[in-house]
């Protein structure tokens, strides 16, 4: 800011609570302050190419009632960060853009681009507080005024360094637990979202048909995490010589991210003890 002096900016601070959502609170004050009528909220760990706002604003339409951006993993380091690309890139990324593609597109909080009348006629930021998670209140404020959420393309990176197994399975069953309190509906058939079924079931069909099980399994499961490594080299995402196998486990890992999702309530954000059993907003 004092190098750009030119540029109309505020360095805002102070804890606004409005709901459980520490994020959501931190932002507060910025949609009040802000005067203009696009206002985007953006978490600091996406990276923003020198056409970020340019390229939110062109996967705007008339039927657009926000514009969001899932985060690509990158300059990933050791297995465990490349484990989590795996869960980011070919999978998340890949299912967002699938659903938008059909006109069911969901908000993701890492990017966000409103149009002020369309979150004030909602009733404000404070609306984003009837759910736990900000991106969640948003996809329904969106859909309940008959409009659609929709990305961009390509999507924003997020760098991840180096990441620990523990960090990145907190992080996932997080989300989990989000999305199954946000949408149960949609969250049901994601248990059968990866490969661990389809193959169990070539497995059996298989092993009916005098062929072997084994083989049938090991040669659809490098057909599939062939598949996917194409895919994110296609994207330009960069995947690691261990992606593969980094596929694989996410797989192994997906059912019992889901059945945690029906048990567990709590979760910890950066340092905030939540929980998904509790009332959103903060009276």
């Amino acid at each position: 800011m004092a190098m750009h002096r030119h540029v109309d900016a505020q360095l805002l601070v102070g804890d606004d609570r409005i709901s459980q959502n520490p994020k959501l609170n931190n932002c507060v004050k910025g949609w009040r302050a802000a005067k203009y009528d696009w206002i985007v909220l953006a978490d600091s760990n996406v990276l923003m190419p020198v056409d970020y706002i340019n390229r939110l604003l062109d996967a705007w339409e008339p039927d657009t009632g926000l514009v969001c951006s899932p985060p690509v993993g990158c300059r990933a380091m050791g297995f465990w960060a490349g484990l989590e690309c795996a869960f980011l890139n070919t999978y998340q990324v890949r299912v967002q853009y699938f659903a938008d593609a059909l006109g069911f597109g969901f908000a993701q909080g890492k990017t966000m681009l409103w149009r002020r009348a369309e979150l004030e006629a909602a009733g404000g930021i404070g609306a984003l507080a009837t759910e736990i998670a900000e991106d969640a209140a948003s996809t329904k404020i969106v859909r309940a005024a008959s409009l659609r959420v929709r990305l961009a393309t390509p999507p924003f990176e997020q760098p991840l360094g180096r990441r620990r197994i523990a960090e990145v399975w907190r992080r996932q069953t997080r989300w989990a637990r989000l999305r199954r309190s946000s949408f149960p509906l949609y969250f049901v058939p994601e248990i059968f979202s990866g490969a661990v079924f389809p193959l169990i079931a070539a497995g059996y069909v298989a092993s009916t048909a005098d062929i072997s099980a084994f083989g049938t399994i090991a040669a659809l499961s490098f057909i599939w995490c062939g598949a996917e490594t194409a895919l994110a080299k296609a994207a330009g995402w960069q995947p690691g010589p261990l992606y593969p196998l980094q596929a694989i486990l996410r797989d192994l890992l997906l059912p019992v991210l889901w059945i945690d999702a029906w048990v567990g309530t709590d979760f910890v954000w950066r340092g905030h003890q939540m929980s998904i059993a509790a009332d959103a907003s903060v009276r």
